[in-house]
């Protein structure tokens, strides 16, 4: 027995889990993005929540890691100032598993990092030709590692930096922490240092794709180097200059990286086209039936005249 809906079978498919056709020429109306954008949502909401589900499982193990950055500014306080009291505590009957859930969607964020960045890329550039297809992979080859290694990076310069920041406790004053707020505050500086070290290679990418020459990047590189300290000295917690340094000089020598990646890469861009153009006046010569008459009757006109 099937069921209906005023007289209309109600049928159970899995149509909706294939990407959307692209067309051949990566030409789509709205309607079409708006429909890409929702399956790509989709997939990437899906893989987030099947990470976070998995994540739940390892949940008190994560919550230990994530805790050692502050335990270590603790003990570092403590060797400076031993009259400092510091506590951790949990504020809320509700609070515990609010933690628990925090925790274990940071970790599906990144377990399914590879996943929600095929996504993206996928719907930025619908359009590829089939020779540029290879850069998708490319693109998700370099892009997980580099935010994973900016999430890493967030995660060890947080001691010296919550160090820095707990340093201005005065003494008989007892530091209550509450471990929400830590969590969540650690969580987002380490997901701001992830998209972080991505933005030189979506710089490059925009490069690849035609949209950033490679010039506009040499032309403007003071003010994005200048903008990545300013960057780095907003992001970071701490006011001592390591943290700062710990975002921006990874971001200014992979920017650098992307830019001298650029260049060669205009400058094949530049030899194809070059190259490409003499075929074509070569070739559009020799078929000019015009020029043709033209030389036959110039050769008719010597043969006379001799």
């Amino acid at each position: 027995m099937s069921l209906t809906i005023r007289g209309r079978p109600l049928k159970f498919s899995l149509a909706w889990l294939r990407p959307p056709a692209a067309p051949a020429d990566g030409s789509m109306t709205l309607f079409e993005h708006l429909r890409e954008l929702r399956y790509r949502l989709v997939v990437a909401a899906i893989a987030i929540v099947a990470g976070t589900i998995a994540a739940w499982f390892f949940r008190s193990e994560l919550i230990a890691l994530l805790l050692d950055p502050y335990y270590q500014a603790e003990a570092d306080l403590k060797a400076r100032n031993p009259g400092a009291t510091l506590q951790v505590v949990n504020n809320g009957i509700a609070s515990p598993f609010t933690l628990a859930i925090k925790v274990s969607a940071l970790a599906g964020v990144i377990l399914t990092s590879p996943v929600w960045l095929w996504q993206l890329w996928s719907f930025i550039v619908p359009g590829l030709l089939a020779k540029e297809k290879k850069w998708a992979s490319m693109f998700i080859g370099a892009a997980t590692p580099l935010f994973c290694a900016g999430v890493a990076v967030g995660y060890f310069v947080m001691p010296k930096g919550i160090s820095v920041l707990l340093g201005f406790t005065e003494g008989g004053v007892t530091n209550l922490q509450d471990i929400n707020q830590f969590l969540s505050f650690l969580m987002r500086i380490m997901l701001v240092f992830g998209a972080a070290f991505l933005i030189p290679l979506i710089v490059l990418m925009l490069n690849i794709l035609g949209v950033v020459p490679a010039r506009y990047l040499s032309k403007y590189r003071t003010y994005v180097i200048f903008g990545t300290f300013v960057f780095g000295a907003v992001a970071t917690p701490s006011t001592d200059p390591f943290s700062m340094l710990a975002l921006a000089a990874p971001m200014t020598v992979l920017f650098l990286a992307a830019e001298i990646i650029a260049h060669v890469l205009d400058r094949r861009k530049a030899r194809r086209a070059a190259r490409n153009g003499d075929l074509l006046v070569s070739s559009s010569v020799d078929d000019d039936e015009a020029l043709k008459r033209l030389s036959e009757d110039d050769d008719d006109t010597r043969g006379s005249g001799s």
